[in-house]
C-alpha cells in the first residue's frame, strides 16, 4: 500500500506549481474604448458619397443614444440631423456632408 501511495505522490509532483518565479507573468491588456462617433461618421460618409438611406435608419436612435452617453450636445445635433436626412427626397449627400461638418465643428 505504501508503494502505491509513493507512486501516486511521484506522479503528482510535476503538477505542482513551480513557485513564484516560474509562474505566469502579469501582462497589462489595454481596454479599447468604444467611440460611438465612429459608426455615425461611417454612416454619414456613405450618405455623403451618394448612398441612399436604407434599413440602417432603424439604428439612428441607437446611435444617438450611444453618442448621448459621451456628449449630450453632439447627440442633439445628430438627432436633428438624422431627422432631416429622413425627410430628404432623393440623394441625401448634401445634408450628410452638412451634418458631418456640424459634428466636426462641435468637437472643437
Amino acid at each position: 500500500m505504501s508503494r502505491l501511495i509513493r507512486c501516486a505522490i511521484l506522479a503528482l509532483v510535476p503538477l505542482l506549481p513551480a513557485g513564484c518565479e516560474g509562474g505566469r507573468k502579469e501582462e497589462a491588456i489595454p481596454i479599447k474604448t468604444h467611440d460611438p462617433m465612429a459608426q455615425v461618421a461611417a454612416t454619414l460618409q456613405r450618405y455623403a458619397k451618394g448612398d441612399r438611406l436604407g434599413s440602417e435608419v432603424t439604428s439612428f436612435e441607437f446611435m444617438v443614444n450611444e453618442v448621448r452617453k459621451v456628449d449630450a450636445a453632439k447627440a442633439d445635433v445628430l438627432k436633428a440631423g438624422f431627422d432631416e436626412l429622413q425627410k430628404v427626397k432623393g440623394n441625401p449627400a448634401a445634408k450628410a456632408k452638412e451634418l458631418l461638418k456640424k459634428l466636426v465643428l462641435s468637437e472643437k
